[in-house]
């Protein structure tokens, strides 16, 4: 199988079971537009997020790294009424971009977008009590992942779900020779949930218009 029969898969799929969007369409073209980096999830991977979140009928979503605002759409979308999302960005233009697609979304009443590194706005949120969160979708850089993974558990009751996008990475996890810091990041945080007795835990891998990847889906027991 080739990456073009991959994309073929994705589109046929997106086509089929995910309908166009004219606030997603143009968060996409938007954030092209302003240079962000074409690394957000892809549609059909959008709809797997909102469908994971009226699952578990999260009435209160965080989110590490925004980028512009794409998948924060589809999750805020999924919002229980009354419910509350926060969205965490590194980046200041990242974060102007994403507000503005968020607000041509509708839905600028219901989202936080915070800027700051996560690692020191992850505490500010402990702090003010913003939690517990239903849901946590992790999807920054991979070098911190065990550390957001870490804050993802005080800010969790039992029963939340955490999801952690690209931990595949091409396979790269496996392979002993790499030593990137994002692929190190994701060993540290696989081992981390593999000793993690508070949580039960899988790894799916990917394929399709983002190439070979995979994410880790967490549901906090204790």
């Amino acid at each position: 199988m080739s990456r073009e029969q991959w994309n073929a898969v994705d589109q046929y799929v997106t086509e089929l079971l995910v309908r166009p969007d004219a606030a997603l369409e143009a968060a996409l073209k938007e954030s092209e537009a302003a240079g962000l980096p074409g690394i957000q999830v892809a549609p059909n991977q959008g709809k797997l997020l909102q469908l994971l979140a009226q699952m578990q009928g999260a009435k209160r979503i965080l989110e590490i790294g925004t980028l512009g605002g794409y998948s924060t759409i589809w999750l805020a979308r999924a919002l229980e009424a009354g419910g509350r999302l926060v969205t965490l960005e590194a980046n200041a233009h990242h974060a102007e971009v994403a507000r503005a697609n968020i607000a041509r979304a509708g839905l600028e009443k219901v989202v936080d977008v915070r800027v700051g590194q996560a690692l020191e706005t992850l505490p500010k949120l402990a702090a003010d009590g913003s939690g517990p969160f239903d849901l946590v979708f992790i999807d920054a850089d991979k070098d911190n992942i065990p550390e957001y993974f870490e804050w993802a558990l005080k800010l969790c009751r039992r029963g939340s779900v955490i999801i952690v996008d690209n931990v595949v990475r091409n396979g790269a996890g496996i392979d002993e020779k790499i030593r990137d810091a994002g692929v190190l990041g994701v060993r540290r945080f696989n081992q981390m949930v593999a000793g993690e007795k508070r949580v039960s835990a899988t790894s799916i891998q990917t394929v399709g218009g983002k190439g070979y990847d995979g994410f880790t889906l967490v549901r906090v027991c204790n």
